[in-house]
């Protein structure tokens, strides 16, 4: 194609009409910059849609790496009637892309306007790097959320993940546990359910366990457990206590209806948690539980046909083995029968009725009621027995009364258990479970006579003149054992520091249920006066008893005959 010109130059005089007009021809060079402009231009273009496009890519995938950070999705916990213990909520969490961000220095001091932590130098030296994404701060208020939202910043958005929210805080806060920034359990039956149902796992590839996030209902009834935890706090005030232990169990199927453990914590404040003295003491401390422990040894006793009910004993004196010497507490000055052995708390007469079975005996039987190994249960906080490596004299009179072996709470109460429902041990369980599900699995430890035995010395205990006279309840005849440990500190024990306890159970004469209270280091209540578990402990044990009882349907009795004892 040609193209034709008039001349431009000013000099030349317009055409004249007939006369022709002179035309100049466009050189190639011309043509070739002006298309070499248009596609430099297009060019451009297509680079910055380009450019436009992966930054479009980087922002997915610096999405994509928070969703795989984000909190996962948990399942609601509920204990047996329903109540919720532990949801999920939504909530927003504030990140940035370091090589998007306009300005680290403005867009810190923006920040700060809302959020004044911001000005972290740790912050901006996660904004100075050309990382594709990185948390500023988890877990913002929506208010929070709405102010950044304002402020317009280059490089700064949000992201929704799941929170863990405990609607009773402290109330079950050594069961339920806790989860981390990332909503992973790690500790109780948060943990727990994380490794049964691999929440992490799932979560990073976006898949839901088979049975969806179904609620996991506990066998916990939040009812009680506010009672257990409401009197067991009024008495570590009372008694002026360190610390102070509560659990309720359903002795036919191993159900743990409540635990607590004082002091405790609030799961939305992780790091309470972490104090040494926020542990659950229920099932991860071990202690020696003293007297409580003349329940198994009169039971083990008793069970190995050697011991009868009408055996008697001498005391007087104590008990010398090698150079230790057992000594009474409060000594009768006579000999006594078993049933006095056990409402007196001999320490005397319970060593000489563990010598007459056998350390073999005592030892066999220990191991068959699991007090030389952890619990099967569900939380992850267990703690192992401690007790003597080698057979001997001396530790198998010792162990007799609760000194020398040291168990958890939680294996005292479950071993006694298994003394009053016929001889039947069981894992005790934080979920529901029925009586055939629990007989599937229980082991047979004492026979059901001797089983009868511990019952009639439980009720004889707790009427005078027996330690346990204070947990008494009118109608629903309380049986236990006190029992009074002196600690142990640099290798001796300290007779002004103890740890008190009492296992008990009701109504004796079909027990349902079992509770133990223990109180670490109570004081008198008053001046001149003594601080023995039947002081404290007992009544504790006497005033749970008393409130939830009617709760659980245990209706009372004011015509029941006395339990009179097996034969022999």
């Amino acid at each position: 194609m040609r193209l034709w010109f008039r001349r431009s130059d000013p000099a030349v005089a317009a055409p004249q009409l007939g006369r022709p007009v002179h035309r100049v021809r466009l050189s190639g060079p011309r043509v070739f910059l002006t298309g070499l402009a248009f596609a430099a231009v297009y060019g451009l273009i297509i680079l910055k849609l380009v450019k436009l496009g992966l930054d479009a890519d980087d922002h997915i995938a610096a999405l994509d790496m928070a969703r795989t950070e984000v909190s996962a999705q948990r399942p609601d916990i509920l204990d047996r009637n329903g109540e919720v213990l532990a949801t999920d909520i939504k909530t927003s969490s504030l990140f940035a892309e370091p090589k998007h961000v306009l300005g680290v220095s403005e867009t810190i001091d923006a920040l700060a306007t809302v959020l004044p932590d911001m000005r972290d130098p740790q912050i901006r030296q996660r904004l100075s790097t050309k990382a594709g994404f990185v948390w500023l701060k988890r877990e913002i208020t929506p208010m929070q959320r709405a102010r950044i939202y304002r402020l317009g910043l280059p490089g700064v958005g949000f992201i929704d993940e799941n929170k863990r929210l405990y609607p009773v805080a402290n109330l079950t806060s050594h069961i339920i546990g806790l989860v981390n920034v990332d909503n992973q359990g790690i500790s109780g039956i948060e943990k727990y359910l994380d490794d049964k149902l691999s929440l992490t796992e799932m979560n990073k590839i976006g898949v839901l366990p088979p049975d969806g996030l179904l609620p996991q209902r506990l066998s916990i009834d939040l009812r009680v457990q506010h009672v257990v935890r409401d009197e067991v706090n009024e008495a570590k005030k009372r008694y002026r206590a360190v610390a102070g232990m509560g659990i309720v169990l359903d002795v036919h199927t191993g159900e743990v209806l409540a635990m607590v453990s004082l002091p405790d914590f609030d799961p939305a404040q992780p790091k309470e948690a972490l104090d040494k003295e926020n542990m659950n003491r229920d099932t991860a401390g071990v202690f020696e539980m003293g007297s409580v422990f003349k329940t198994f040894n009169s039971a083990m006793a008793l069970d190995s046909g050697k011991v009868s009910l009408s055996d008697i004993f001498e005391t007087r004196g104590g008990l010398q083995i090698g150079h230790q010497h057992i000594s009474e507490f409060h000594g009768k000055g006579r000999p006594l029968t078993v049933p006095e052995i056990f409402i007196y708390s001999s320490n005397t007469g319970s060593a000489r009725m563990a010598l007459k079975a056998g350390e073999e005996t005592q030892h066999a039987f220990f191991e068959k009621i699991g007090f030389f190994k952890k619990l099967d249960t569900e939380l992850p906080e267990e703690a192992v027995p401690m007790f003597p490596k080698r057979l001997s004299e001396i530790s198998t009179a010792t162990m007799a009364f609760g000194h020398g072996i040291s168990v958890t709470p939680m294996h005292t109460a479950i071993a006694g258990a298994a003394m009053i429902n016929g001889g039947m041990l069981m894992n005790p369980t934080f979920f529901p479970r029925s009586r055939e599900e629990a007989m599937a699995t229980a082991v047979r430890v004492i026979r059901p006579e001797t089983s009868d035995k511990l019952r009639y010395l439980f009720r004889l205990n707790c009427l005078p003149p027996g330690s346990g006279t204070r947990a008494e309840v009118e109608g629903y005849r309380v049986g236990g054992k006190t029992g009074t440990a002196e600690k142990v500190a640099a290798g001796r024990y300290e007779h002004d520091k103890r740890r008190n306890s009492f296992l008990a159970a009701f109504p004796m004469e079909d027990p349902q249920y079992l509770v133990l209270v223990v109180l670490d280091e109570p004081k008198p209540e008053k001046d001149g006066s003594s601080a023995v578990a039947g002081l404290n402990a007992a009544p504790t044990v006497g005033n749970i008893i008393r409130r939830i009882a009617p709760m659980l349907g245990v209706m009372p009795k004011f015509d029941t005959p006395p339990i009179t004892a097996a034969s022999n």
